[in-house]
């Protein structure tokens, strides 16, 4: 017969002692004061609003793709008015992408500056290559910086970084004219994952973030433009962007360590110095080959850090008939992959292979002053595998949507080798606002012969 257990407290000290002496006991041990200093600092994780400005874009939490995955989007419309009065073509939803390859910022209304969409790829992230790390054939004596973009291994991560743009506000209750913000002329908060780095410091992060002691994102901010006074800080610098190799401001000053240990994690292997680099006006890159000629706007289309031209439009219905063909790959292949500016509802899928010129105007525009807008469609988009990371993962697939596109969107006899979706823009004005809502009127459609992107110097005849 077993006797029944007795308890001593001899015994259980001696217990206790064993086990603070373990391994595991002296990790916890150790791990708790930091847990103290983490439990501290939570209370100033979130980073104060910049002072004298105010926030651009949707709030929060909201967006106009809400219901991108209805299937009312799948078929096309008359260009008539619905039951609400609405017009049946219309913008349905804006984004400009600060960051070149980060996450959007999405609006109601959008300013168009010169180069696009105000703050659209003003900014964009290069490594440097010295001759022997080039993965290009193209001889080089010096180190040079390349731009990265989701296409580019690990910077599938890009994605996971969200810029915020803050423009100065003299509403605001601490506006001041002197203030650095707004000398900027604004500021880009950019947040991004917090890394959780190797061994027992990844323990305790998770362990910090599962228990809300830890934010999941990191932040820092950069002025939207050198202030005048430390130009100096700022070096102009050339960056390679495809062909063109355009000076732009040097940020990378402002780069935490935290961010480079996020965008190159341990098992990506040796990594390369890299830098934020801003666009200088000063330097901005010419458009060409599609594009309207000065002759015909009075004035020369310029880009910034997008790869080709100031504008991208994109139709829902055709992005819903690509998610239908790869439904099995991607169950809810969303519009925000194709990174776009200007998604319209209404039109049937494809339908925009042929445009030449539509009208964006305000909805229910009367006067002359409100006569809209005549934008060029300049080409086709032609698409590479970058719309195969998830935006909202920044997980790569391994072949979809770029498989199913090239099986039947090769239509361009000016590159019978990539798959088209979404037109390349040109406003017929340097300067114009749009808004969500506004009319998408066709004025004449035609024929696209796509160009491809030259090098410095090369000519393509009869253009």
């Amino acid at each position: 017969m077993l006797s029944e257990p007795t308890f001593s407290f001899t015994n259980f000290q001696q217990d206790a002692v064993k086990a603070l002496l373990s391994s595991t006991g002296i990790s916890l041990l150790a791990i708790l004061p930091i847990l103290i200093l983490i439990v501290r600092q939570c209370g100033s994780a979130h980073p104060a609003p910049p002072r004298g400005c105010r926030r651009l874009g949707l709030p929060p939490g909201h967006s106009n793709l809400h219901d991108e995955f209805d299937p009312k989007y799948s078929k096309g419309t008359s260009k008539d008015v619905d039951d609400k009065g609405q017009p049946l073509w219309r913008v349905k939803a804006l984004f400009t992408h600060p960051i070149k390859s980060c996450a959007a910022v999405e609006l109601n209304v959008a300013d168009v500056v010169s180069t696009g969409f105000a703050f659209d790829r003003q900014f964009c992230f290069a490594e440097q290559f010295t001759p022997d790390q080039a993965s290009t054939s193209e001889e080089k004596t010096q180190p040079y910086w390349d731009a990265r973009t989701l296409r580019n291994g690990h910077y599938s991560r890009l994605a996971l970084i969200r810029p915020e743009i803050w423009v100065p506000d003299p509403a605001a209750p601490d506006y001041a004219p002197d203030l650095d913000e707004v000398r900027s002329k604004g500021v880009m908060v950019m947040y991004y994952p917090r890394p959780a780095g190797r061994g027992l410091s990844s323990y305790l992060v998770k362990l910090g973030i599962a228990l809300r002691l830890l934010p999941r994102e990191l932040s820092f901010s950069v002025p939207l433009v050198p202030p005048p006074d430390r130009a100096s800080a700022y070096p102009p610098v050339p960056v390679k962007i495809w062909k063109d190799t355009p000076v732009a401001y040097d940020y990378g000053q402002h780069l935490p360590q935290s961010l480079r240990e996020f965008l190159a994690p341990p098992d990506a292997g040796a990594s390369r110095p890299l830098t934020l680099f801003r666009v200088d006006p000063t330097h901005h890159r010419q458009v060409f080959r599609n594009a309207p000629r000065k002759e015909e706007l009075g004035f020369q289309p310029v880009t910034g850090f997008a790869d080709a031209y100031p504008l991208h439009i994109l139709n829902i219905a055709s992005v819903h008939d690509v998610a239908a063909r790869c439904a099995r790959d991607i169950p809810r292949l969303s519009v925000r992959r194709f990174r776009a500016n200007i998604i319209v509802q209404g039109p049937e899928a494809y339908a925009e292979d042929h445009w030449k010129r539509i009208l964006i105007r305000p909805t229910g525009a009367k006067s002359d002053a409100d006569a809209g807008v005549e934008v060029h469609v300049a080409c086709r988009t032609m698409r590479c595998r970058l719309p195969n990371v998830d935006p909202a993962t920044g997980i790569r697939h391994a072949s979809e949507p770029d498989r199913t596109l090239k099986s039947y969107r090769r239509i361009d006899p000016g590159d019978p080798t990539n798959a088209c979706l979404g037109m390349q823009c040109v406003p017929s004005v340097q300067e114009f606002v749009i808004r969500v809502g506004d009319t998408v009127s066709l004025l004449e459609t035609g024929e696209h012969c796509y160009i491809k992107l030259l090098k410095p110097g090369e000519i393509v005849e009869g253009v």
